[in-house]
């Protein structure tokens, strides 16, 4: 069994050297290199130089790698979705807050079945316009109509009463024919227009027409009357007619 000094080389060569020198000689000893030194059980071990050096470079390689790759791609990702993402607004955020219906998503709303005959519909009826009655003075025409006043027996105008009934005509139209002949002549037989010749109680133009009704057309009050109501209801169909006419015009 050696000691610990025995196994270190170097140590050995130094302890001859002096014990030579000692002894008053010179002797040149060989210098031993010296033999790696067994690491202790336990003790870290020593990082490589080299070793180092590569880990250093593969790990800056790693770097630039995962830079190159993700930079590009994480900024056209990131362009993307800000893109992508919508303008929300603190009022529509609120509205769908408010709008939002809880329920069961996975059940459809059904459509409402729209039945033509399930319903009903009201028409409110228009009212209808009262027509405020008409008077018998009042003209068609909007003119004034004169009103009925009996005639007294025997004269002209009693005559012309009986006649205007007999034809079917009422009151009222007596009552026109009253006024339209006292215009034109006052209810005289002999009534003579010198500036248009017109003669007798209807006027007629000329007097001469009314020997169609009569021989005696020019003192007959009678015949005088049935030929100016023939005039009258062939051109105008009724006195009141006439009587219109002669408001608006000035003539019949």
């Amino acid at each position: 069994m050696t000691s610990g000094n025995e196994l270190n080389p170097t140590r050995r060569a130094r302890r001859h050297e002096v014990s030579t020198r000692a002894a008053g000689r010179v002797v040149s000893t060989p210098t031993v290199a010296p033999a790696a030194t067994a690491r202790p059980a336990g003790s870290p071990a020593r990082w490589s130089r080299r070793r180092g050096v590569l880990g250093g470079f593969a790990a800056f390689a790693v770097l630039g790698f995962v830079v190159a790759y993700i930079g590009p791609t994480g900024f056209a990702l990131a362009q993307a979705t800000a893109e992508e993402a919508p303008q929300v607004s603190l009022y529509a955020s609120s509205l769908d807050d408010v709008q939002s219906l809880s329920g069961d998503g996975s059940a459809e709303a059904e459509p409402a079945a729209l039945d033509r005959g399930g319903y009903s519909v009201y028409v409110k009826p228009k009212p209808t316009p009262t027509v405020a009655p008409t008077a018998a003075s009042s003209s068609s025409s909007g003119g004034w109509r004169p009103p009925f006043v009996t005639p007294d027996p025997g004269t002209a105008q009693a005559i012309a009463y009986d006649m205007v009934l007999a034809r079917g005509w009422g009151d009222d139209q007596f009552a026109c024919l009253v006024a339209l002949w006292k215009k034109e002549s006052g209810w005289r037989v002999n009534a003579y227009n010198a500036g248009s010749g017109a003669y007798g109680i209807p006027q007629a133009l000329p007097g001469s027409k009314m020997a169609t009704a009569g021989a005696d057309w020019e003192t007959n009050p009678a015949t005088q009357i049935t030929w100016g109501l023939g005039y009258i209801g062939g051109r105008y169909g009724t006195p009141c007619g006439a009587w219109d006419h002669s408001q608006r015009t000035g003539w019949y």
